[in-house]
């Protein structure tokens, strides 16, 4: 078999688990099950003998998660592909489909969200190379998963009559079917010929742009146009924001896959989940007897169906009696809702948000090229926080306008430049930088530097920096 290079796509920021995933930090970048993050886990599946360096293409704000958690993986990506804006995955795969054709036009990329849960490797590996041939041989293959259930959240690949939905190779497909209600979902169940769609495709890059150019050539002329006018950025592409803006909002199933006539569909037995919502992280996360999960921090007393998360050191969430529930506790924000309702999370997203709730979309610890930092208390006129910055990181040379900062070093050693005086910060010392005073915090040793910055001032929002240099080449 050839070498296969991964498109892992990293841009999305869904809020159908809410208020673990958000806007700032969705769930791709969250460990949801297991102890690495679900693109930790996909970039891994996807890697190893058969494959190649994985192209990943994601949005500019986790640009350097992705490389944070690569590294963390011990992974080193092929490429990767900064969307100015979200455009849905037909302009993601195209760029990426012209980017590797411009290097090998028979290459065989496998595109796959960054964010589904396959336990079993080896197996899904073994239906990678059965569908390997289809292909080499000018075919687009895409991986239907074996339904368990009349799932209402996914939607559905209806194989041809004669078709084999547990063949082990590819199988003609009669047409996609869009999510459906829950008569119909129980319906196709019995029918026997249907597979949730799992969005996972084998083609060429050759074959990709053949079909772009025959079913959505203006997706690919201006997809074309955003990677010639790309720019390198340390060791990022960023696509061309212009031209890419000008680009259709729309899926690789509608733009392609519903039209094309060379599809097969590899059926797939395995374990799957796209993790969709708190209900499908309840079945991955091993119930117990009872239908019970409990994570870390959670205890249930006599619960049943239930889902118990507490997602902050030191926070303990206890539920008693509770049947059908999912509770998810967070510093700045808790969801309480039926099991059978928490699809509707995104609900609350959109009520929050238009009542200006910064938890609609804010992570409560943000993440940094440098590392992160938390807010831990706020008034009128102050801000304390809790910074944390990597070996050897930096942060911006920079002023504020509106607030003073005073900073107190709780772990390792820090430099800290003022104005013109530079200096040695380390454990249980402290330095003020007045309003206005250009300054800068590095961390030149082995360990991580841990600080608690109190912010006093008129305005203490994050858009009140004016940055002098930036090692990260930030705006």
């Amino acid at each position: 078999m050839m070498t296969i290079t991964p498109v892992l796509l990293a841009g999305g920021a869904g809020t159908r688990l809410w208020p673990l995933s958000r806007k700032s930090y969705p769930k791709q970048f969250t460990k949801l099950v297991g102890e690495e993050s679900l693109f930790q886990a996909s970039a891994r599946r996807l890697s190893g003998e058969g494959f190649g360096a994985p192209v990943v293409v994601t949005g500019d704000p986790f640009r350097f998660i992705v490389t944070e958690q690569l590294a963390a993986a011990e992974l080193v990506p092929n490429a990767v592909l900064i969307e100015p804006s979200a455009r849905n995955t037909a302009p993601a795969v195209a760029v990426a489909a012209l980017l590797l054709a411009s290097r090998e036009p028979d290459s065989l990329l496998l595109i796959a969200p960054s964010d589904h849960v396959i336990p079993e490797a080896n197996e899904f590996h073994a239906a990678i190379a059965a569908a390997a041939p289809r292909a080499v041989a000018g075919d687009i293959v895409t991986f239907g998963i074996t339904p368990t259930r009349p799932e209402t959240g996914y939607g559905y690949l209806e194989l041809a009559q004669g078709a084999d939905t547990q063949g082990d190779g590819p199988q003609p497909l009669a047409r996609f079917v869009e999510k459906p209600n829950a008569e119909r979902a129980a319906d196709m169940i019995k029918d026997g010929r249907y597979l949730w769609n799992a969005g996972i495709f084998l083609a060429s890059a050759k074959t990709l742009i053949a079909a772009y150019e025959t079913h959505a050539p203006e997706v690919l002329a201006q997809s074309r146009t955003a990677l010639e006018a790309a720019k390198t950025d340390l060791g990022f592409t960023r696509l061309d924001p212009a031209a890419w803006d000008l680009l259709e909002d729309v899926s690789i199933d509608y733009a392609i896959m519903e039209k094309a006539a060379n599809l097969a569909v590899m059926p797939y037995g395995g374990a799957w989940s796209d993790l969709g919502g708190w209900e499908a992280v309840w079945q991955a996360s091993d119930p117990d007897a009872d239908g019970t999960a409990a994570g870390p921090g959670a205890l249930a007393i006599e619960c049943r169906d239930t889902l118990l998360r507490s997602e902050a050191e030191g926070q303990r969430i206890v539920g008693i009696g509770l049947e059908d529930i999912v509770a998810i506790a967070m510093p700045d924000a808790v969801l309480v809702t039926r099991k059978s309702q928490s699809q509707r999370a995104k609900e609350a997203v959109a009520a929050l948000r238009s009542s200006g709730a910064p938890q609609a979309d804010t992570f409560p610890v943000d993440h940094r090229p440098w590392g992160y930092f938390e807010s831990l208390a706020r008034g009128p006129r102050f801000q304390v926080k809790r910074i944390v910055v990597k070996p050897g990181a930096a942060l911006s040379l920079q002023s504020h306008h509106h607030r003073a900062e005073h900073w107190i070093v709780v772990e390792g050693t820090a430099r800290v430049t003022i104005g013109e005086e530079e200096q040695i910060v380390a454990e249980n010392q402290s330095v003020y930088v007045p309003l206005g005073a250009v300054h800068r915090l590095e961390n030149p040793g082995k360990v991580d530097v841990v600080l608690i910055e109190v912010q006093t001032g008129t305005y203490l929002g994050e858009d009140d920096i004016v940055r002098y240099a930036d090692v990260y080449a930030r705006e």
